[in-house]
């Protein structure tokens, strides 16, 4: 029996360890749906002009092709999340929208197309935004504030080309190199599905009419430096909490397959058995300590009842004290039923050692006390936790938001099928 428990703990061991494998393989590999793609960003193309108020004049381009108006229907409206609801004001720069409005639900603007559009045609989005409350004073330098954007990214589809063109004037600094093109800060790059880019121009704080309010106290930025930390340390946790889960979980298998016992008790089985007074075949009366009739072989029990533990049933009530009272192994003549015989065995049932019990002896037969380790490094993406996951169905990209600590979260972009 042992060895089938070992080998049943080798077996259902094998089996974990392979899931946990395909698990892990699965949460660190992409990926990559075999779907036809049904749309492609050919240009994205984003001009920013930081107005004397701090606010930004925001001139969005969209070049968006569609693949496939097939599988889910042609283009008919789409959703284009903005940073944050401190808007200024919008407009539609292209003839192709028909109507825009803000939705709260989404925080997006939602724009209506002209018509439908179908495989092969581009339909050129276009409009503009006055967009607040996108900068931060303070940041990283006292005296400077810093505009940080990243420009939307998308999980099922390729951009071609994304330009963003930052005015210069009056910028100290910035991030990633650019090139210079008629006093912008230019950056040209191609986006792949779910690739995202980042850039960041930095301003003495008297260069525009930055407001104070605004500002981050030394002790918020402390409060995010926390929150960025806190991502990586909460995956240490968890790393520990599932290495202590899993040596748990095998060192109970190790218990199950054990043959440790300790103790045990005896367990009394009682059987009632009633038997017939005379054979129902041949009318020979049954003789003393026989259960078939001694001339024709019939059986004469009339009735078997088992008796677990110290639970009589209710059609033997009447005789329990008489049932109980029978502890020894033997067979007892009930005086108040005269066919009626107590057959009392006893059984010794080995007692188990107890798992936490298991666990004591493991840890002294290893020496106990305690051991270092290590772990690898991970980092988590804190700050920029929208993980861009685009809801309904297909055609959808969504942008980063909330880098300016408005508490608003980005939206996406999406298109609705008719």
């Amino acid at each position: 029996m042992n060895k089938k428990y070992s080998l049943l703990s080798s077996i259902v061991t094998k089996i974990v360890f392979a899931l946990l494998l395909v698990l892990t393989i699965g949460l660190f590999l992409p990926i990559h749906s075999q779907a036809k793609d049904l749309d492609e960003i050919v240009n994205y193309q984003i001009r920013v002009d930081v107005n004397e108020d701090a606010t930004l004049h925001m001139i969005y381009h969209i070049d968006w092709k569609v693949l496939d108006s097939t599988s889910e229907g042609p283009l008919s409206w789409v959703l284009i999340g903005i940073p944050n609801n401190k808007y200024k004001s919008y407009k539609a720069l292209s003839k192709c929208i028909k109507t825009m409005s803000y939705s709260s639900t989404e925080g997006a603007l939602k724009i209506t197309l002209d018509r439908n559009y179908k495989a092969g045609e581009i339909v050129p989005i276009e409009f503009e935004l006055v967009q607040d409350y996108m900068y931060q004073m303070d940041m990283l330098t006292e005296g400077e504030t810093v505009y940080e954007f990243t420009p939307g990214w998308f999980d099922d589809i390729k951009v071609d080309n994304l330009e963003i063109y930052w005015n210069s004037d009056k910028a100290i600094s910035h991030t990633p190199a650019s090139d210079n093109y008629n006093n912008y800060f230019a950056w040209k790059t191609s986006l792949g599905k779910g690739q995202k880019y980042k850039v960041s121009v930095t301003y003495p704080n008297d260069a525009f009419k930055f407001d104070t309010s605004k500002k981050i106290k030394k002790n918020n930025a402390k409060f995010h430096k926390f929150l960025s930390n806190l991502c990586p340390i909460m995956m240490v946790v968890m790393f520990f909490f599932g290495t202590f889960a899993l040596y748990y979980f095998f060192s109970f298998l190790g218990w199950v397959s054990s043959s440790g016992f300790k103790g045990t008790s005896t367990k009394v089985v009682r059987t009632v058995v009633e038997y017939m007074t005379n054979c129902p075949n041949c009318g020979a009366p049954r003789q003393e300590g026989k259960e078939v009739c001694s001339y024709c072989g019939t059986n004469m029990i009339k009735s078997k009842t088992k008796v677990e533990e110290e639970k009589v049933p209710e059609k033997l009530s009447k005789f329990k004290d008489e049932i109980l009272g029978n502890k020894e192994n033997g067979t007892y003549k009930l005086k108040s039923s005269p066919n009626t015989y107590v057959h009392v065995s006893t059984i010794v049932v080995p007692h188990r050692t107890s798992f936490s019990s298991y666990m004591k002896s493991q840890s002294s037969s290893r020496g106990g006390g305690r051991s270092g380790g290590g772990c690898a490094h991970s980092s988590c993406a804190c700050a920029c936790a929208c993980a861009c996951a685009c809801a309904g169905g297909g055609r959808a990209g969504c942008t980063a938001k909330d880098f300016y600590k408005t508490n608003v979260k980005l939206k996406y972009f999406k298109k609705k099928n008719k």
